[in-house]
């Protein structure tokens, strides 16, 4: 058992994934890009099938000219609270294996799963620069792709904002109640030996 952040876990576990969670008061104080770029060099360690590596970052800086164009490819209802985080990730994986030998790329099937690990390690990572993360489906992916500039291919996984974290009065109010760390269903809740349970 480990306690941390007002959460338990039922085995022991490390901190860390205790104290990673998503808030979404942020101070909206600027950041160096050479703090977001560690951010996302442990990210980029993730692991992959066959070490192919789907996963690409494009990202502003609340201090950059392309903040107001990346917060306008959230939901309306993300933008309420993200316009405070320090930067914006967008997270996309190429959906095909792309051999440089010239042979006609195939679908690659772990595109999401592998650039998923890579957004976890990038949550981790940000806990232990003094940064939390709150990952979005809330986004206009559409938008994203052609905003963007993604090439043929590939997918718009999520948009991840950035920050330190503020007190949650700064919220709206019917966001406040929901500004805690969240809990987790019982491990015996997703976790089989050998089969699913009978329903």
């Amino acid at each position: 058992m480990t306690k941390s952040n007002d959460r338990v876990s039922e085995y022991d576990i490390d901190p860390i994934f205790l104290d990673r969670w998503s808030p979404r008061s942020f101070t909206g104080e600027a950041m160096e890009e050479k703090a977001l770029l560690t951010l996302l060099e442990a990210a980029h360690w993730a692991p992959s099938a066959s070490n192919y590596q789907p996963w690409r970052f494009v990202y502003a800086l609340n201090t950059s000219p392309d903040w107001g164009r990346f917060l306008g490819l959230l939901a309306e209802s993300n933008q309420v609270w993200a316009k405070y985080a320090s930067a914006l990730v967008f997270f996309f994986s190429d959906t095909l294996s792309r051999r440089d030998d010239g042979t006609e790329p195939k679908p690659f099937r772990s595109h999401s799963f592998d650039t998923g690990a890579a957004w976890a390690m990038l949550a981790l990572q940000a806990v232990r620069s003094g940064y939390l993360a709150h990952g979005m489906g809330g986004v206009d992916f559409d938008r994203a792709i052609v905003e963007l500039g993604a090439p043929a291919g590939f997918r718009a996984e999520a948009a991840v904002a950035i920050g330190r974290r503020a007190e949650k009065a700064l919220l709206p109010e019917h966001l406040q109640a929901r500004e805690v760390p969240s809990n987790r269903k019982a491990l015996r809740d997703v976790a089989f030996a050998g089969t699913f349970p009978r329903s």
